[in-house]
């Protein structure tokens, strides 16, 4: 991706998680990368074309993250664990707030979109390839019952906290909570 295509689709994931999807126009894109009238439109044709970029660049910020919080973990326990991925859900909420925003929207959009679905089930699966082995060094009966399971937790204290701000939110307590149980979990 060179550096004027993620300038776009940058700019568009912060429309996106700013103003809503009905504000995602080609125009919108262009105001807020600060390019002239035009420049998103030479590059994505089409609403769905511009989507389709913006979900590629959603997935690729996400797969960083979690690369990341693959990267803290300098052993496998679950206190570290729980520390690492509360402090991901609160950087989600705040710090990256208009991405996650972002995130839900083109979400969205892919329940009537199978290409979009298929590009999200893909990454889903790449990130299921290095989750599934952590969640089993944490001890998961079952990991990618367990894997199903944790990610249905985040996005669920991510949807509430960005639905319902709390000043006093801390996943890590959430987490710690349910970890147990969904490590203990048997297949559905």
């Amino acid at each position: 991706m060179d550096a004027r295509q993620q300038r776009l689709l940058d700019a568009a994931i912060a429309v996106l998680g700013t103003r809503g999807p009905r504000h995602l126009t080609h125009r919108a894109v262009d105001d807020q990368a600060e390019l002239p009238t035009g420049s998103t439109s030479n590059r994505y044709r089409t609403r769905e074309a511009l989507i389709a970029g913006v979900l590629t660049r959603i997935l690729d910020l996400e797969t960083t993250g979690w690369n990341h919080l693959a990267g803290t973990l300098d052993r496998i326990d679950p206190d570290t664990f729980t520390t690492a991925l509360g402090t991901l859900v609160h950087d989600l909420t705040t710090t990256h707030r208009a991405l996650t925003l972002a995130r839900l929207a083109i979400f969205a959009e892919a329940a009537h979109h199978p290409a979009l679905q298929h590009q999200i089930a893909q990454r889903q699966h790449d990130l299921a390839a290095w989750a599934t082995p952590l969640l089993a060094a944490l001890g998961a009966r079952h990991p990618t019952t367990a894997l199903r399971l944790l990610l249905a937790l985040v996005d669920g204290l991510l949807n509430n906290q960005l639905a319902n701000p709390d000043p006093d939110f801390d996943p890590t307590t959430a987490i710690t909570t349910v970890l147990p149980a969904v490590l203990d979990a048997h297949p559905a």
